[in-house]
């Protein structure tokens, strides 16, 4: 099979050394040899550390899409424009896809997915949820079947490697941050990930794959882990909690009985220490599937880094040249646009971070507060008071029942107005173990 590669950065070097390191135990195991036939680049000058012939590269990606002489296409190269069109092109060519794009498939897939249909291809995309980890894959194929109710994981690396470092080593966010950038892990602009967008597009494809209906970036809430500080990374340790970022996709029966609604989320939340979630640590991913018949599934593993990534896309790419020799594809389960729940209709419990005055009868108002929207708490500590200008202040933090959102953010407005309320702090939901 003679494969054309769309983009050669930090992915696609690693694919190169893959295919040829690979190659001799892939075509040993199943009589495929894959050809590395022609590589589309911005400059054909730069120096990717390759020992590549000149004649392989190219700046014309759209001659290498429809090149009749190449079978199966990778695309590296990110954003969504050109590689919506490219991958367009090539499908109509009657070509296999390999994507890694995660951006693309968030907020175009479904017109993707229809065009490999209709041209009786493969669109495989392994390495656009979770790096190295294999879920698109289950979720496609081994759970097509499952009535699967809730995926939740840990689906970013950089923000994952923050977090351990704050919670493990007392690391402040600004140096975990810094430390994850010269790393490789965190980009310059590290918005997408700490801000949970890069989580959101993934939590939109799984949901897709999930649940048969279109989900897209913008049907999910996001939060960052920016506002993520000691104080909260050590009462979460008290409470026997560790903060994550999580991203969850759920399926909810309507109340009216009338259908479902797909709740799409990324947060940090705090989830209990005995929760497998809790002990991924550093860079890693793993993701929570929850099904009527199949129980509780987790898949694991290497989540940030070209290499893992690399390995899911060759994975792919094996898988799609296999299937285009056997003349046949796997088509992506589709349906409807998803009725998506709102971020108020969300019921959890929560943390709640405040700084007050250390005055007599505050405790009980900050409650009246809570009762007053129906919200109890679960359980409250404070810190010893710390005396200011203002006079002496203390930390507190309490974790309520399950409430609902609407019913929260109408308790922190109030909360704000309390006179002998300095502060909210911070916010977080918790996840039942």
């Amino acid at each position: 099979m003679r494969v054309g590669l769309l983009g050669c950065g930090i992915v696609g070097t690693k694919l190169v050394g893959l295919i040829n390191e690979r190659g001799p135990t892939i075509e040993a195991g199943s009589g495929l040899r894959l050809e590395l036939a022609a590589i589309a680049v911005r400059s054909s000058s730069k120096d990717r550390g390759l020992d590549l012939d000149d004649s392989m590269l190219t700046t014309d990606a759209e001659a290498l899409v429809t090149d009749p002489s190449i079978d199966v296409i990778v695309e590296v190269i990110g954003g969504i424009e050109p590689a919506r069109s490219l991958i367009l092109a090539a499908l109509k060519s009657g070509k296999p896809v390999i994507t890694a794009n995660k951006e693309l498939l968030a907020n175009v897939g479904a017109e993707l997915y229809e065009a490999a249909a209709a041209n009786g291809v493969d669109l495989l995309f392994e390495a656009a949820a979770a790096g190295a980890v294999p879920i698109v894959r289950p979720l496609r194929e081994s759970l097509l079947g499952e009535d699967v109710r809730r995926v939740m994981g840990i689906v970013n690396g950089t923000t994952n490697y923050i977090l351990t470092r704050m919670a493990d080593d007392g690391v402040s966010y600004a140096d975990a941050l810094s430390e994850a950038q010269r790393l490789g892990y965190a980009e310059r602009d590290p918005t997408a990930d700490v801000g949970g967008f890069d989580a959101g597009a993934k939590a939109a494809i799984m949901a897709s794959i999930a649940f048969g209906a279109q989900v897209v970036a913008g049907d999910v809430y996001h939060e960052g882990i920016g506002a993520i500080t000691q104080g909260d990374i050590e009462f979460a340790r008290q409470f026997s909690y560790t903060i994550k970022l999580l991203a969850i996709a759920e399926l909810q029966d309507v109340a009216d009985g009338e259908g479902s609604e797909i709740g799409v989320r990324v947060y940090p939340a705090m989830v209990p220490n005995d929760h497998p979630l809790a002990s991924v640590r550093g860079s890693f991913n793993a993701v929570f599937v929850e099904g009527q018949a199949c129980g509780e599934l987790m898949f694991y593993g290497q989540g940030a880094g070209g290499l893992p990534t690399a390995s899911a896309v060759l994975g792919d790419l094996v898988d799609a040249s296999l299937n285009l020799r056997r003349h046949t594809f796997h088509p992506v389960p589709s349906g409807p646009r998803a009725r998506i729940r709102s971020i108020d209709a969300l019921e959890s419990a929560y943390y709640i971070g405040l700084t007050v005055e250390d005055n007599p009868g505050v405790m009980s108002a900050v409650a009246g507060v809570l009762a007053t929207h129906d919200i109890s708490i679960k359980t409250m500590q404070q810190q010893e008071a710390v005396p200011n200008e203002d006079g002496d202040q203390a930390r507190v933090a309490l974790i309520t029942h399950t409430a609902l959102e609407r019913d929260m953010q109408a308790t922190l407005v109030d909360l704000r107005r309390l006179d002998d309320v300095c502060d909210v702090n911070s916010v977080l939901r918790v996840i039942g173990s």
